[in-house]
């Protein structure tokens, strides 16, 4: 897809005009509310409004603390440069009457850290903080106060430089508010880094989690060890989309140096925002393999990883050297981040070297490690990796934060847990009174599609997280008691870039889900509104605009929600939303709908094959129009009901999924899809009449890297009448998938002599463990199933 930078490059100039001058307070719906995000936690609008001028002076009181003074400098500047004032700052003395028009900057230490109170009146605007990062957000606030031109670097004119009148007194719901950012995979530069950052800010988030070591390229220089960044960040070749064993002939790498990071880091401070390096041990490692062989159990020959996913192979903890290597790698990582926390990974380290290797198990026996019902003994191992780095650490006035899976084995004592593989690993670890940092994939993986449009879209991992779930999420669970919440101390975005090959795919994914995540992260729960947030996206859109960064223009699409009615009726009633209440128009008969088109009013009855199409008209954006083909067969909008149970993760719409009409893509995660592992899917279908029938198909994904494998056996009776009993008509056994079955989407039919039916009842089993030939080999294996064709 054509990912457009600049949303005012196709508007009139007179209209990007008016679009810099607009402030939150200006957006229509919005009357005595204005459009901040994230939402201040407690906020009274007032009459009349502030209006800056060249008289306009920041006095700043001398009790502040010294270091707020470069950012409301910075402030000053940055007003200055577009708006032509030359506004100064001072000392405030407080004996003196303050000039009209002055912006006063005080400290109140009743004011807890990274709080804000924001006064504005018509004369006067007053700040009050305890700490810099309080000055730094209540600066944040009035900025999205101001025209949005105030986020360019460029002068203006004609622009009423004014903020309304309002009393703000607000603090983050949580102190840890995070960002992760993968830069193994894929590599973005120092100068788009910053741009990450100049977001965190705008969003208010105060941790970026920079993810700079993996199996594919190591992206920081270490002085001890040069070999990591002339070997280790450059990989040979790299897969092409998700053919596993397809790879292109291009190296590709990149680093960043030490005066790079330091760079980086000073930037971050400047904005109030800590960085915290993850160097991934002990698995993740290819890199580091790849340069300095000796650190792995077989001594190599290794490479940087072309391949998306995990390696066997990973740093060997039976040799001393190892520990080495890690010490001094950590020290040098030290000495460029101030961060308190330094993150080392933890996370799907395969344990299948360890298991033959000599020094390993003689370490394992050395150290009297254990299994226990639960883990083998090489899970003890990998806690005593985390446990003696978690003391080199201690030790040097920092502490670990590791992935989920190192709960398993044993936890190391003063650990923070980064819930990822849903909450239960963070529940998990609050109950043992650990730090927790909540961040669920099935939330606020941002590497997820953001839209269901799959196929408009640029190719990603999968999965859909879609504005809407991420602004959904509650980092607390609600079954911890009120001693155990208070050991979640904040949640995070994850963006992974195995799929992320531009600056500006990058922003793309993040924004404006990034918007969403700054709402959980700071504002209460009992502040927060979708329907609020929804209407101040257009401000913070407008400001991204100006700001030159990439979003997603999918929250201004057409979303479609569709239904099989009760009654057996043979149609599917689809339901078109958007954002606002922009007028909607549609086709059915394949041709580009336009402002001619039937108007959508009310859901829209489809009763037999069709490509509908629809648009929304918008004033300011151009969105794509929304397409969604309906294949009927006898089956098609007819009543279905479930004997067994599909995982509850893929279940979504309900059974109905399974006779819409509409075929899922390579995508199983949005909503096309039912997914079943621990059950066969055993359905029965209401045709409403007596029908002739005499072929059963079911449409089937086939993606062996996530475990999803085709049916294995398909088995079809039919009823007449509504007591009469079933016979069953036929069965199809499908050979378990061998190796060299390709990846991709198939269909699987049960063809039966012709018999007439108004029941029909199709069992489908799933494979029930996972072929020698896969190195999941014995797990369960997940089917999915998005359409049921009866002919």
């Amino acid at each position: 897809m054509s990912l457009s930078k600049h949303f005012c490059g196709i508007l009139s100039a007179s209209l990007c005009a008016f679009m810099l001058s607009t402030t939150s307070c200006q957006e229509k719906g919005n009357k005595g509310q204005c459009s901040l995000i994230p939402q201040p936690n407690e906020l009274k609008t007032n009459t009349g409004q502030f209006v800056f001028n060249n008289s306009t002076v920041f006095y700043v009181s001398p009790e502040l603390d010294k270091s707020s003074t470069p950012i409301i400098d910075s402030f000053s500047r940055n007003l200055n440069a577009v708006s032509g004032f030359q506004t100064t700052s001072q000392p405030l003395n407080e004996t003196e009457t303050l000039p009209e028009q002055s912006i006063v900057f005080k400290t109140n230490e009743k004011i807890v850290p990274e709080g804000y109170e924001l006064n504005i009146q018509p004369d006067k605007i007053t700040i009050q903080a305890s700490d810099r990062s309080g000055v730094f957000y209540a600066i944040q606030t009035l900025k999205q106060l101001l025209p949005v031109a105030i986020y360019g670097n460029e002068p203006t004119s004609d622009i009423q430089w004014t903020s309304p009148c309002m009393e703000i007194k607000d603090a983050p719901r949580f102190g840890y508010r995070g960002l992760h950012i993968d830069v193994a995979r894929h590599f973005f530069p120092k100068e788009e880094m910053k741009k990450i950052l100049d977001l965190m800010a705008l969003h208010k988030q105060n941790q970026l989690h920079w993810h700079l070591t993996d199996d594919q390229g190591w992206r920081i220089e270490i002085k001890k060890y040069p070999l990591l960044t002339e070997i280790g960040s450059i990989r040979n070749k790299t897969m092409i989309r998700k053919e596993w064993e397809n790879y292109d002939t291009t190296p590709y790498g990149g680093f960043y140096t030490q005066e790079d990071i330091k760079e980086v880091v000073k930037y971050a401070n400047e904005r109030c925002i800590n960085i915290i390096p993850e160097i991934d041990l002990p698995g993740h490692m290819m890199a580091a393999l790849a340069a300095y062989p000796n650190l792995g159990c077989t001594g190599g020959p290794y490479e940087v990883s072309g391949q998306w996913g995990v390696r066997d192979d990973v740093l060997c903890p039976g040799k001393e050297e190892t520990f080495t290597f890690i010490e001094d790698v950590l020290t040098e990582v030290m000495e460029l981040f101030p961060s308190e926390y330094i993150h080392i990974g933890g996370d799907e380290c395969p344990k299948v070297r360890w298991e033959k290797c000599p020094r390993c198990q003689s370490r394992i026996k050395a150290k009297g490690l254990k299994a226990n019902e639960k883990h083998k003994a090489e899970f003890f191992l990998q806690s005593y990796v985390t446990a003696r780095v978690e003391k080199f650490l201690n030790d040097h006035g920092r502490k670990i934060i590791g992935w989920d899976e190192i709960l398993e084995g044993e936890l190391a004592p003063n650990a923070t847990v980064m819930s990822w593989r849903g909450m239960d690993g963070g529940i998990e670890a609050a109950r043992l009174k650990h730090p927790v940092i909540m961040t669920p994939n099935n939330y606020v993986y941002l590497d997820y599609y953001p839209t269901m449009n799959t196929q408009d879209e640029p190719l990603a991992i999968g999965g859909y997280n879609p504005v809407e779930k991420v602004y959904s999420l509650e980092p607390v669970p609600a079954v911890l008691n009120e001693q155990e919440r208070a050991y979640i101390i904040g949640a995070q975005g994850n963006l992974w870039t195995e799929y992320i090959l531009s600056n500006e795919q990058l922003e793309y994914m993040l924004l404006p889900r990034l918007a969403a995540l700054s709402e959980v992260q700071w504002t209460q729960p009992a502040n927060k509104s979708w329907e609020r947030f929804q209407n101040s996206l257009s401000h913070i859109v407008s400001i991204y605009n100006v700001m030159g960064v990439n979003y997603g223009k999918h929250i201004y699409e057409i979303a479609a929600k569709y239904d099989v009615p009760t009654a057996s009726e043979g149609k599917v009633v689809v339901t078109l939303s958007t954002l606002g209440d922009s007028p909607m128009y549609y086709t059915l008969d394949g041709s580009q709908p336009t402002e001619e088109s039937a108007r959508y009013t009310q859901p829209i009855a489809i009763t037999k094959s069709c490509m509908l199409q629809a648009i929304v008209v918008r004033d300011n954006v151009k969105t794509r129009t929304f397409k969604k083909e309906f294949k009927f067969n006898k089956a098609t909008g007819k009543q279905v009901t479930l004997a067994t149970t599909p995982t509850e993760k893929y279940t979504f719409a309900g059974a109905s999924i399974l006779t819409d009409g509409l075929r899922g893509d390579f995508n199983y995660s949005t909503g096309y899809w039912m997914g079943f592992m621990n059950e066969p899917m055993d359905i029965t279908i209401d045709l409403g009449k007596v029908t002739p029938v005499s072929s059963v198909k079911v449409g089937a994904m086939i993606q062996f890297g996530e475990y999803i494998f085709p049916p294995t056996k398909i088995t079809v009776w039919t009823a007449t009448g509504k007591d009469g009993e079933f016979v069953k008509q036929g069965e199809t056994d499908i050979p378990v998938a061998t190796a060299d079955v390709k990846d991709g989407l198939a269909e699987y039919s049960c063809q039966f002599k012709e018999v007439e039916a108004n029941r029909i009842r199709i069992l489908v089993d799933t494979t029930s463990s996972i072929p020698d030939w896969h190195g999941a080999r014995t797990e369960k294996a997940h089917m999915f199933i998005d359409e049921v064709i009866v002919e």
